[in-house]
């Protein structure tokens, strides 16, 4: 074969081998889990109640009027079990932010008026729960493994770098056992829907139903981030 054909040959070979090396770096997410979706959310409870601490942040869609609830929430939760962050809460007609610290089964509040003194509360009170509790066995690790019929939906790039695969697992959890993250909660069921990666991390929870006596169905989305964060959070 004269030169001229020899290099026309091997450019061509290189050339039909580059769409392979494309695709290693392109933007469509790996095969979703073959693993049936209770193996996933199961997965996704031990990794949230394992962690050393991740960072929280819950929103709630509009509060129903008249009632007194959480608006917000966002802070970090450890294995203590410890937390530090805030409560945005609606009370009396008023929306306040109050900064929070639970530990050793306490819960303390930077109450409004009170010149930044902080006070021994019972969330419940104010329509919370004790934050750490959100990481225990019966908050959000418990309701990943109560999920009823839990069926995989898409799969997407994510994260912060787009590197993570995240898929999402629809289903119900029973009544009585949200009271754990929403304490006023009082619809018979839920729906909720739970994104979880590829590392078999919850990332994203999003749950709607009758969270308030009385009321209509509204929605409370929690994100999870920086699993494995640390530090160590004493009494205020």
């Amino acid at each position: 074969m004269p030169a001229r054909s020899r290099f026309v040959a091997a450019a061509t070979a290189a050339l039909f081998a580059v769409p392979s090396l494309a695709a290693c770096s392109g933007d469509e997410p790996d095969a979703a889990d073959d693993r049936a979706p209770e193996e996933v959310l199961a997965e996704a409870s031990d990794t949230l109640v394992q962690t050393e601490g991740v960072q929280l942040a819950l929103t709630a869609g509009t509060l129903p009027e008249g009632v007194s609830g959480i608006a917000k929430a966002s802070g970090l939760i450890t294995s203590a079990p410890a937390f530090q962050g805030t409560l945005t809460v609606v009370f009396a007609g008023q929306t306040v932010d109050v900064p929070v610290v639970s530990v050793d089964d306490k819960v303390y509040a930077q109450l409004p008026f009170t010149n930044g003194a902080w006070d021994t509360v019972n969330p419940k009170e104010y329509g919370a729960p004790d934050p750490t509790a959100l990481i225990g066995p019966d908050g959000f690790p418990g309701l990943l493994k109560l999920t009823e019929s839990p069926e995989a939906g898409e799969s997407v790039r994510g994260g912060s770098d787009n590197s993570e695969v995240l898929t999402t697992y629809s289903g119900t959890v029973p009544g009585d056992a949200m009271d754990a993250i929403i304490p006023s909660s009082s619809g018979d069921s839920f729906d909720v829907e739970w994104q979880v990666n590829d590392d078999g991390e919850l990332t994203k929870a999003t749950m709607e139903g009758v969270f308030y006596p009385h009321t209509d169905p509204m929605t409370y989305t929690v994100e999870f981030r920086d699993y494995g964060t640390t530090k160590d959070i004493t009494k205020p």
